[in-house]
């Protein structure tokens, strides 16, 4: 996730006493007090360069501003048109290219069209198209496909967005509502008594208009408009141009002929505008041979926040440059859209085959997430690769979840080749960008800046930099400039910096390598603090870049080297490290030796003669501290390396941080400083030696930004903490960061963290997890920015009291049988009321896929600049729910990790039978709702790797469902093994006494408690708990979850039981003879081969016609063929005479109607059968297949009937009309409707007396079913809009849409999309048709 904090505004300036900060930390301000901001050091406040010598520099060194240097921002998406970002500052285009690498952006236009002859297409979205003459296409080839514009925005864009819409709208239908009542006003004084059944279907229908429109209101739920986009190759390069006048309320605006085509942004740099009420940039890049549309737009401000940091250029606003304004950027969005704005592995990968393909200088991340491995992973590989091999100086944020120690995330701070930058706030920072009222008196880390060192003893932060700046933002935001903070911004501010370095390097001939300008970097910054472990929290200190600069140019003739450490513990081969890190108590109890590699790495290109084999250094080694670490004094180093031991004695230090390290000077050069270091890091907990166990720190005193840190060894036995913090002694209002950090062996950081706002002293009390056993580091820190203007020192006193009960078993497995788990309980600390609770609340349902496919991906932006092309296979799974429910699917193997993994990229979407997308995900899955109805999930991996793939094929995937709250399962405990079956010895608590151990069972949940829908194989999934919080109220103690010691529990789902009465029922012995049942069985046969028959030609249709008339020949009169003759009339869609189709659907259903004894049938469904008598059940079940078969048949002949009528009337009134002149078939409809509302439903519909066929046919209808079921409610509908009551229409068919509880069917929107075009409500009806793009879209979409 990005690593920033976002605020409106850069807030108002006020005269606050100027900044300043210590000279050692490099700001070169005087004392604080020695000056007040003015509007020139106010306006460079807001975009901090001087921190790190930028104005040093550029004085010496004007032209040396970043030109020559091309920086790739992996990120949210930069936007070409915010401010500052069109032209470098000698004149160069500032922006090269700009891709999505997520794929968020695509939209899939492998469909061609044609124009026809005047020059119009048929767009994706199924508006007609008009082309511009003059955009050339020589093969007349237009590529069509749309995108739903939401998808391609922001969340704050969109609903900004959403609010004027729907203003707009909400005034649209207030007039219709204005209109609809002034008709039923009109309506009441014509008609004073209203006794006629024909004038109260009139009054109900203008009542029902007024309700459905209301009703709308109240649901609108606005998806957005769609954007229509046509591609073509104009014989050079590929042209784009997108239709926006669904954007549009002018409908001359937008028009696809009216776009300005655009091409791929690094041909021509070139970028569009959706509308003016968006404002927000796109641009657009064609892939795989014009079958695949990118539209980028961005995820968020973040990227562009950042790009205008590192090169943003004011040439009328100096002072608010990016620190290089001469460098070039190339924008990588790997913040999906999809998914708000996080990374995943395919933007990941993308971005590193863009930065190389691009030649780039430079790559700055400013995202990050914490891992469980460092310097591992498919991304952290790629990136060695790009910095190594390509020469690529890579630069990321450390991250902002300190202020706890080894807290830095991944890749920043926990890669070897990559730089990882620490926040920093300068006195000038806070003034004037910040606002505070007092800023501090000297320069200090954020409070939130993550920290090191890293799990496995590496540093994690190489240098720090300016953590905040008031930076240009996209277009859309509606606002040039903002403030934002933390490590994202910090990142920028140093790759800035480093391009300076490295413009400075190319214009002097100097050879590029990121090792020499990492090693200058942190050789030659500046400490922020007084003590050896502010290492940790601000790598070598604040970076210096014209210190940097004459340190390179020192040594440009000295080896371009990186010295790779591998260091093991003596007497161990597994696992190696890059640090010593000693943090258990058992470790700092006596001395350890380690064995130290250090492998000089050259870069791939190094040559053997001219390189390597001349390399050889002679190294004097240094300890900070030879009382503690001791190592050799000198070693002679060459290509091949060398391994040296160093012995650590922790036994004497006292209980806290300590931090050494050893590091090599080159003998020959000693001014170059540090070629290596090796970072040791101890934390030396306190014992717990109280009874109860507790600890507890007094009277700590606080002022802004201080921090405290207590290593603590947590008690072999305790599991939970409970904690109170009191403040006092302050005036104005105190902000604490609370955390608790625990590190665990190939886990994340267990960490537990809160913010506490005391207003006044107060005191607050928390409850967290512990491991027992493992060091706990408690840090207690004043916000840096908290009671400044205040001069009262906060006083707080801290209590820990540690809680605990062992079970011989954390995660509890209940196998499916009827036998409990037993469990053994016990307390080693003190005395704890041990009062277990357990419940299952979710159903974890295992899938297998049911189809996978392997394919190649395009070489344009999928091939790895090795030559390996990458892979995808995506694999497809059946989901059905029988109903509604919250669900979220599971992969065990590749869940929550996205840079500690080998695999490259995983992505879900969910999708129902009509392919509207309900959901999508990636490591991080989320939890969605869906209806009832069957579903499809495809989950889409990528790797270069095809037997890795292969081996996925059949993956695993978990669908958990959460219960209902009704529904979940409440465990029972038992003090007797035969507790659950007997139901007697229920376990309710007890008091633990340390050294005794006590015993109880955990019984599985009764068979008639499972939840429906959990099938053999699945797993109910919950917690459970043990002991019970003296901090938590009544609720919190009966629920597990909210317990912080809880556990796992999991009952696998058994078999079913054995249906016995369908045993029994399929023994019962026939009682028809062999011939009858042969006669049946063949006359069966014969029907399902009709059935099976398909009608898509006309030999087809023939053969079926054939077939149907000889087998109605010979069972004239069976129903059931009759049916099945009328299903495949229904089902025939090539279908060239509508009238002579509907007539012989017609025929066919009378042909049923009338085989049907309809008298007996409806005595027989009269009367009452009995369940127990089976002959009784099966007669009843046949007479309800006939009676269906009744009812479809007079529903299918009521649906003709109207069809046909509308026909005829359309034709007669398209006659009539266009002797008059030129009319439309369209309102020809409208007219013929209006002519027939005109009559009542009593009335004839055709000439004479004749009587009204489709009338007697729908009462018939009513007999039998309810005609406003979701099955037959198409009549009644019908029925409503043939007497002109289109308001009853569609109030029916708005609740038969509504009632359905299967997927949605499209015959009903089409329906209701035409019945709002009848009413004449286009508001509402363009509504609709968005929402069609929605509900029905032509295909999934891209991955």
């Amino acid at each position: 996730m990005p690593c920033a904090s976002f605020t409106s505004g850069p807030g108002s300036a006020t005269a606050a006493d100027g900044d300043n900060n210590n000279n050692n930390n490099g700001d070169g301000y005087f004392s604080v007090r020695d000056f007040k901001l003015n509007e020139s050091t106010f306006l460079a406040s807001l975009m901090p360069k001087k921190e790190i010598g930028v104005d040093r520099f550029f004085e010496a060194h004007p032209n040396y501003d970043g030109r020559g240097v091309l920086i790739a921002i992996f990120d949210s998406g930069i936007d070409p048109a915010a401010a500052g970002l069109q032209v470098t500052s000698d004149g160069k285009p500032k922006v090269l290219d700009v891709i999505d690498c997520t794929g968020s952006g695509d939209v899939d236009i492998s469909k061609v069209v044609k124009a026809d002859a005047d020059g119009c297409i048929s767009g994706a979205s199924g508006q007609c198209l008009v082309i511009n003459t003059s955009w050339k296409n020589p093969s007349g080839e237009w590529h069509v496909g749309y995108k739903l514009v939401y998808e391609l925005f922001t969340d704050n864009l969109t609903t900004r967005l959403k609010k004027e819409r729907k203003k707009k709208w909400d005034e649209k239908n207030q007039e219709e509502i204005a209109r609809a009542v002034k008709q039923l006003d009109d309506f009441d004084q014509k008609n004073v008594k209203v006794d006629a059944a024909k004038l109260k279907r009139e009054r109900e229908d203008i009542q029902n208009r007024i309700e459905l429109l209301r009703r709308q209101s109240e649901s609108y739920d606005d998806k957005g408009p769609a954007v229509d986009a046509v591609v073509w190759h104009d014989g050079e390069v590929w042209r784009v141009a997108l239709d926006t006048q669904s954007l549009e309320d002018d409908p001359d605006r937008g028009k696809l002929a009216n776009f300005v085509p655009l091409t791929n942004y690094r041909i021509e740099r070139k970028y569009g505008v959706f509308s003016k009420l968006d404002a927000c940039t796109f641009v657009v890049n064609v892939y795989n041979d014009g079958n695949v549309l990118s539209i980028v737009t961005d995820c968020s401000p973040h990227a562009t926040h950042v790009a205008g940091i590192a090169t943003a250029f004011h040439p009328k606003e100096p002072l608010l440059n990016g620190v290089a304004p001469g460098a070039q950027i190339i924008s990588c969005k790997i913040g999906d859209s999809r998914l708000g704005s996080m990374e995943t592995g395919t933007g990941l990968i993308r971005a590193l085959i863009a930065a190389v393909q691009h030649k780039c200088d430079l790559i700055n991340m400013s995202y990050g997430e914490a891992t469980l491995l460092p310097d591992y992973g498919r991304f952290v590989d790629l990136a060695n690769e790009v910095v190594n091999k390509h020469r690529v100086t890579f630069v990321s944020s450390a991250g902002n979840s300190g202020p706890g120690l080894s807290t830095v995330g991944a890749p920043g701070g926990t890669s070897s080749s990559i730089i990882g930058i620490g926040a920093y706030v300068s006195p000038a920072m806070a003034a004037g960008a910040h606002s505070v009222v007092e800023p501090p008196s000297e320069g200090l880390e954020y409070t939130w800046s993550s920290r090191g060192p890293t799990a496995d003893g590496d540093l994690g932060v190489s240098v720090s930099a300016p953590g905040g700046a008031v930076a240009p933002v996209p277009t859309w935001t509606l606002q040039r400039r903002m403030l934002m903070n933390g490590t994202s911004m910090a990142s920028p501010s140093a790759c800035g910096g480093t391009a300076l370095l490295i413009s400075a390097m190319k214009a002097e001939g100097i050879s590029v390598s990121p090792y020499s300008v990492r090693k200058a970097l942190e050789n030659t910054a500046v400490p922020i603090g007084d003590l050896p472990e502010d290492k940790l929290t601000t790598g070598q200190g604040l970076m210096q870049v014209d210190k940097a600069y004459e340190y390179i140019g020192k040594c440009q003739n000295t080896p371009q080297v990186w010295y790779q450490i591998k260091i093991q513990q003596s007497g161990k081969t597994y696992p190696s490290s890059r640090g010593i890190y000693l943090r258990e108590a058992s470790a700092c109890q006596q001395s350890t030796e380690w064995a130290v590699q250090v492998n000089p790495k050259f870069h791939e290109d190094a040559s053997n003669f001219d390189d390597l084999v001349p390399f050889e250094e002679c190294i004097e080694l240094h300890s900070t501290d030879k009382t503690v670490v001791k190592a050799p004094d000198y070693l002679l180093l060459t290509h091949n390396g060398r391994t040296f031991n160093v012995v650590v004695d922790p036994s004497n230090l006292c209980v806290g941080l300590h931090y050494y390290e050893v590091y090599g000077v080159d003998c020959k050069a000693p001014w170059r400083g540090p070629l290596f270091r090796i970072p040791i890091t101890i934390t030396k907990p306190q014992a717990v030696t109280n009874q109860p166990p507790q600890v507890s720190f007094s009277k700590m005193l606080f002022k802004p930004g201080h921090i405290e840190r207590r290593f603590i060894e947590v008690p072999l036995g305790a599991s939970w903490v409970e904690a109170t913090i009191k403040a006092s002694g302050f005036d104005t209002a105190r902000k604490f960061f609370l955390d608790a950090v625990q590190i665990c062996p190939l886990k994340r950081p267990l960490k537990w963290e809160n913010v506490v706002t005391f207003p006044s002293p107060a005191a607050k009390t928390f409850a967290f997890r512990v491991v027992s056993g493992q060091t706990l580091e408690l840090v207690i820190s004043q916000f840096w920015s908290s009671g400044i203007g205040s001069h009262d020192t906060a006083s707080v006193d801290f209590e820990v009291v540690f809680h605990g009960i062992e079970v011989n078993q954390e995660e509890v497995i209940l196998d499916g049988s009827e036998a409990p788990v037993r469990i053994n309980a016990e307390t080693l600390l003190a005395s704890e009321e041990l009062a277990p609770v357990a419940i299952l609340n979710t159903v974890r349902v295992p899938y297998r896929p049911v189809d996978s496919k392997i394919s190649a991906l395009s070489t344009d932006r999928d091939k790895l600049p090795s030559g390996k092309q990458i892979l995808a296979l995506t694999l497809t799974y059946k989901v059905k729910l029988e109903d509604g429910a919250k669900v979220k699917p599971q992969i065990p193997l590749l869940n929550d990790r996205i840079y500690d993994t080998k695999f490259e990229s995983q992505l879900y979407i969910i999708s129902d039978s009509n392919k509207r997308i309900y959901s999508s995900g990636d490591v991080y899955p989320s939890s969605s709702t869906l209806p009832k109805g069957e579903y499809n999930l495809q989950l889409y991996l990528r790797h270069d790797n095809v037997q890795i793939l292969e081996k996925m094929r059949h993956l695993v995937l978990f669908v958990e469902r959460n219960l209902e709250e009704k529904d979940i399962i409440r465990l029972g405990f038992f003090s007797q093994p035969d507790g659950p079956l007997l139901g007697n010895g229920s376990f309710k608590s007890s008091l633990l006494v340390p050294g005794i151990k006590e015993g109880f069972y955990l019984g599985p949940p009764p068979k008639d408690k499972l939840p429906k829908n959990s099938p053999q194989g699945s797993v109910l999934v919950g917690a459970i708990s043990y002991g019970k919080l003296s901090v938590a109220d009544q609720g919190e103690n009966k629920n597990p979850e909210k317990h912080p010691a809880s556990y796992r529990v999991s009952y696998i789902v058994p078999p079913n039981k054995i249906d016995e009465d369908k045993v029994k029922g399929s023994s019962l012995s026939p009682k028809k003879t062999i011939s009858d049942r042969l006669k049946e069985e063949v006359r069966d046969a014969k029907i399902k081969v009709l059935g099976s028959l398909k009608q898509e030609t006309d030999e087809e249709c023939l053969e079926w016609k054939e077939l149907s008339t000889k087998l109605k020949l010979e069972y004239p009169k069976y129903t059931p063929l009759l049916a099945k003759i009328l299903e495949g009339l229904v089902s025939r869609s090539n279908i060239k005479d509508k009238i002579h189709h509907d007539e012989e659907v017609i025929d066919a259903a009378n042909g049923v109607i009338d085989s049907i004894d309809r008298e007996d049938l409806a005595k027989y469904l009269a009367l009452k059968s009995d369940p127990e008598d089976e002959e009784a059940e099966s007669i009843r079940k046949k007479m309800e297949s006939t009676r269906d078969q009744l009812a479809e048949a007079l529903y299918q002949k009521g649906l003709a009937l109207a069809d046909i009528e509308s026909s005829k009337l359309a034709d007669l009134t398209w006659c009539i009309l266009s002797k008059e002149g030129d009319i439309s078939p369209s309102l020809a409809a409208t007219e013929g409707a209006k002519k027939d509302a005109n009559k009542t439903d009593d009335q004839s519909k055709g000439d004479g007396n004749k009587p009204d066929q489709f009338e007697e046919n729908f009462k018939e209808l009513k007999k039998w079913v309810d005609v406003k079921s979701p099955k037959y409610g198409i009549l009644l509908v019908t029925r409503e809009r043939r007497s002109g009551r289109l308001g009853t229409a569609l109030k029916v068919l708005s609740d038969i849409i509504q009632d359905d509880a299967e997927p949605a069917k499209k015959k009903f929107y089409e329906l209701k999309l035409s019945l709002l075009d009848e009413i004449g409500w286009t508001h509402w009806a363009t509504y609709e048709r968005q929402w069609m793009l929605v509900r029905f879209p032509p295909s999934l979409p891209l991955f």
